[in-house]
């Protein structure tokens, strides 16, 4: 007498379905009612193969700052211009005497040199500077000589190249006004135009 296959019962099929389901919920991540932010772990990680590294900006090379001095308020100001590179002694001159520009203008600065020196040529002897000075223009201007010879002496001795200035007129020393009302034939700094200078 054969014996028969014995079907699983209806428990037992219900019991390895349980069994399953407990395996997948312990091995499992548990569940949350909100989503959460999640910080990333600390750095650095290791990485494979070549790294590209960005480059850092630099500053614009061949930039330099040329610093003219205008009036403001009958006080001196020191106007720092970015140029492409640092001019010569003659050429800052002849940028100070050209005037503010349009901006400069508009700010409030003004000059005094028209109406007190129409030219001048800039000489260097190491760090002194002779200033060749024509004669006085009456176009148009001021006629305020303290200023405009502190404007060119606060200019010229803003270099690191220049100590002081000395003018002449025809190759002859000519005495010029310090800021005290003294006329000096000597070698000038800006010291003695510092009561003019507007504070920074």
């Amino acid at each position: 007498m054969s014996r028969r296959a014995r079907r699983p019962g209806r428990w037992q099929g219900a019991g390895a379905a349980l069994v399953a389901l407990g395996l997948l919920v312990g091995c499992g991540v548990p569940t949350e009612d909100a989503p959460r932010t999640v910080a990333p772990p600390p750095g650095p990680f290791p990485t494979s193969g070549t790294v590209v590294a960005t480059p850092t900006p630099t500053l614009t090379a061949g930039r330099a700052t040329a610093v003219l001095c205008f009036v403001r308020d009958d006080r001196l100001v020191p106007v720092e211009r970015r140029v492409d590179a640092t001019p010569t002694v003659d050429a800052q001159l002849q940028q100070l005497l050209a005037g503010p520009t349009a901006a400069e203008r508009d700010s409030g600065l003004s000059t005094a040199l028209p109406g007190a020196v129409a030219a001048a040529v800039a000489r260097p002897r190491g760090t002194d500077v002779d200033v060749d000075v024509g004669e006085a223009g009456d176009e148009t201007g001021r006629s305020d000589e303290v200023l405009a010879f502190g404007q060119i002496v606060c200019t010229l001795t803003a270099r690191s190249d220049v100590d002081t200035v000395a003018f002449l007129r025809g190759g002859v020393p000519l005495g010029v006004p310090r800021a005290d009302g003294s006329l000096s034939r000597r070698p000038l700094t800006v010291a003695d135009y510092a009561d003019l200078v507007a504070p920074r």
